[in-house]
């Protein structure tokens, strides 16, 4: 008996008993489909935490002054001035593996234009804190070396500043706003940046040159740097050879004994973004661990099924070897039987999947992130199963007496 006529009879079986046969194959579509769903929303979960910390910076180390403590009541990290900016210096000149460094000094004020006015953070910086960042100009140009050695009163603008003071797909290059009465040329747009993953909107900001900061915004504290260091190291595999390197070096410029805590606090945002992954990816491998429960008994389903069916059809069995089928070909029926039922399951489980994840995707503004092994595994996981689990009462078909089978009832 071909294995084309064994199919045709095994696909007329299962479509005596249409309702049972799509009953048998719910706990793999359920399965396959949850299996694909969750995978999808995890690794898409797992995409936007990555594209979030890069637009942070690349490989980026922040560095904060330490706290001051007053009565055993700690102030908090960057309360007491400890970074200079010859410390800054330092950094660039003598630690090998990083890529550029820069000084961010924040205060809060309102900018105004000729028509709106809009309060946000201003940040006195340098030209290397852009290439720290990443942070291209979508109009006009960054803050140059020029302008931090002239102390020139220019700004660049953020793309929800821009929005706020002069409107949407506006160019305020050239422009003249004001920060606490005086007046600032803006000669740069931010391209736009978006949220951080907590929340902040990275784009709702202003940069002028450090120098220009410290003489018309807020008065500097002399030699020390009243604000964090941003670090960009040369690869990922440098990250964390510049952060040893720059511990070593600030212990060693302020004179740390070996007992002595540090007085200031380096953050690998690469570490951050790392655990972060983590926590996701366990949560995306126990989700799609509690799916695959649902293949395996979908696969108990097919079993069981396939069990009452032997049962039922005992005397057609017998009739089929009476008339000269061999048991592998019964085998082959039953097992044939189980394995459309467990693949028909699995391709409606894959579609359901990947309709549902777009669904949720679409309702909650969720990224999905298919993986098209995992939807490989999964289709063959399901034909694994009816293989699997269909074995066991084929054989038991197969196995069948018939003339005990004829005298059935």
């Amino acid at each position: 008996m071909s294995l084309y006529v064994t199919l045709r009879i095994a696909l007329r079986a299962l479509s005596r008993n249409r309702l049972r046969s799509f009953l048998t194959t719910l706990g793999v579509i359920i399965g396959v489909a949850a299996v694909i769903t969750m995978t999808a929303i995890g690794e898409g979960a797992k995409a936007r935490i990555q594209a979030a910390f890069a637009s942070m910076g690349t490989n980026m180390l922040v560095i904060s002054p330490g706290s001051t403590t007053l009565g055993g009541v700690k102030g908090g990290s960057g309360t007491m001035p400890s970074l200079t900016w010859d410390d800054l210096k330092a950094i660039q000149r003598d630690v090998p593996s990083v890529r550029a460094a820069a000084a961010v000094l924040r205060s809060s004020a309102s900018i105004v234009s000729e028509t709106n006015n809009w309060s946000t953070s201003i940040q006195g910086t340098a030209p290397e804190y852009f290439d720290v960042r990443n942070w291209p100009m979508s109009s006009g140009s960054a803050i140059t070396q020029s302008d931090v050695d002239t102390g020139a009163k220019v700004i660049v603008l953020g793309q929800t500043v821009v929005d706020q003071l002069f409107g949407r797909n506006a160019d305020p290059v050239g422009q003249t706003v004001r920060i606490r009465q005086v007046p600032f040329t803006v000669v740069g747009v931010a391209a736009k940046k978006g949220q951080s993953p907590m929340g902040q909107d990275y784009d709702d900001t202003a940069f002028v040159p450090q120098s220009t900061f410290a003489q018309k915004i807020q008065g500097g504290l002399g030699k020390y740097l009243q604000g964090t260091i941003f670090v960009s190291a040369k690869s990922d595999a440098d990250t964390g050879r510049a952060q040893d390197s720059i511990e070593a070096l600030l212990r060693d410029r302020h004179q740390l004994r070996q007992n002595e805590d540090n007085d200031f606090q380096i953050r690998n945002l690469a570490e951050i973004a790392s655990a972060q992954e983590e926590g996701t990816k366990t949560m995306t491998t126990l989700l799609a661990s509690v799916a695959a429960v649902s293949l395996l008994v979908g696969g108990i389903g097919i079993m069981n099924i396939m069990l009452v069916s032997v049962t039922e059809r005992t005397r057609e069995i017998g009739v089929r070897m009476a008339l000269g089928a061999k048991p592998r070909h019964v085998l082959a029926q039953f097992l044939i039987e189980a394995l459309v039922l467990s693949i028909a399951g699995g391709i409606i489980g894959i579609a359901l999947g990947v309709g549902l994840a777009i669904l949720l995707g679409k309702r909650f503004d969720w990224p999905v992130l298919f993986q098209p092994q995992v939807i490989l595994v999964a289709a063959g996981f399901s034909g694994l199963v009816g293989i699997v689990f269909g074995l066991y009462p084929a054989r038991k078909a197969s196995e069948l007496d018939p003339i005990d089978a004829l005298r059935h009832e």
